[in-house]
C-alpha cells in the first residue's frame, strides 16, 4: 500500500499511542548496544496485509534498523510463513513490535476473511464488496486489506455516490414524494460524475426505482427469490447489489440468482485477527 500522507499519519499515532512515554520495560533493562536479528512470521495459514506498513512502523521507530520485506501483501500463507526480517538495535526492535503487529494482524484478518468470501462465489459472476462498516480512522487501511483478499470496495465516503436509504425516503415520504421522485430528485440535484444507487427491499420497489432511471440497486434482506425475480425484472439495465445478513452460509444461494455485487460489512467489522508473532535473536 502506498504510504499516503494519510497512511504516514496513522503509523505516527499508532507509534505515539504506545511509546508516547517511552517504553518503561525495554528502557529499563535493554542495552542500547544489543543487537538482534528478528523474523515477524504467521502462527495460522491466511492472506498477507499490511506488510509494507509494518515495515514502515519499525523504520519510524529507528530508521538504522534493517527491514526486508520477505512477503508482498495478498501473498497466501501458510503456517510458519515469514513475512518481515528485521535486524539492528535490539531496543528499537522491541518497542516498535506490537504496533508492526497489530497493523499486520488486524489487515491480514480482513484479506482472510475476504479470501474466504471470495472463494465461496468464484465461478457465479458476483463480486464480493466491503462497506463502510469500518474501524473509524482505518477505512483506508481496511478496504486496502479487502483488495488484498480479492474484493472490492464499495463508496470509501458518503462522497463517492448517491445511496438513497431508507431514513431518506421516510424523510421524503413526509413532504408526499414517491420512491421514483426521491431517485429523480437525486439526479437532478447530484453531481452527473457520480452514480445513483437506490435502496429496495421489494421487486415492486426495484421495478420503480429502475423506471426513475436508479442505476444500481441495493436489494436489501431480499430472500434468494426475490433477488432472483429482480434479477429478471432489471433485464440488465442497473448494477444489483444483494446486502443484509449475508454470510458463508447463505453466499452461494445469494450468487446463484445472478446479482451483480455481494456487500458484506463482516469482512471489516467481524474478522478475526490473523496470529503474527515476532521471534527474535540476540548477538552477545
Amino acid at each position: 500500500m502506498p504510504l499516503t500522507p494519510e497512511v504516514n499519519d496513522l503509523i505516527d499515532r499508532a507509534i505515539q499511542e504506545d511509546l508516547s512515554i517511552g517504553d518503561a520495560t525495554t528502557d529499563a533493562l535493554i542495552p542500547d548496544d544489543l543487537q538482534a536479528t528478528a523474523t515477524l512470521h504467521a502462527k495460522s495459514p491466511g492472506v498477507l496485509s499490511g506488510s509494507e506498513i509494518a515495515a514502515a512502523v519499525f523504520h519510524r521507530v529507528d530508521p538504522d534498523l534493517t527491514v526486508e520485506v520477505a512477503l508482498a501483501d495478498g501473498a497466501s500463507m501458510e503456517r510458519g510463513s515469514v513475512i518481515l526480517r528485521v535486524s539492528g538495535s535490539a531496543a528499537t526492535m522491541l518497542k516498535a513490535e506490537r504496533t508492526a503487529v497489530n497493523f499486520m494482524q488486524h489487515l491480514s484478518g480482513i484479506a482472510t476473511a475476504t479470501a474466504t468470501y471470495v472463494e465461496a462465489v468464484n465461478g457465479t459472476g458476483s463480486q464480493i464488496i466491503d462497506t463502510r462498516k469500518t474501524i473509524p480512522g482505518l477505512r483506508s487501511l481496511e478496504k486496502y486489506a479487502v483488495r488484498c483478499g480479492g474484493g472490492h470496495n464499495h463508496r470509501q465516503n458518503l462522497g463517492d455516490g448517491v445511496l438513497i436509504k431508507d431514513n431518506h425516503i421516510a424523510a421524503l415520504k413526509l413532504r408526499g414524494m414517491s420512491l421514483g421522485d426521491v431517485v429523480r430528485q437525486a439526479h437532478e440535484r447530484a453531481s452527473h460524475t457520480i452514480k445513483v444507487e437506490v435502496e429496495v427491499t421489494s421487486v415492486a420497489e426495484a421495478e420503480e426505482a429502475l423506471e426513475a432511471g436508479a442505476q444500481l440497486l441495493l436489494l436489501d434482506n431480499m430472500s434468494p427469490d426475490e433477488m432472483r425475480k429482480a434479477v429478471e425484472v432489471n433485464k440488465g439495465r442497473a448494477l444489483l447489489e444483494a446486502s443484509g445478513g449475508i454470510n458463508l452460509t447463505t453466499i452461494q444461494a445469494v450468487a446463484a440468482t445472478g446479482v451483480d455485487l455481494i456487500s458484506v460489512g463482516a469482512l471489516t467489522h467481524s474478522a478475526q485477527a490473523l496470529d503474527i508473532s515476532m521471534d527474535i535473536s540476540y548477538q552477545g
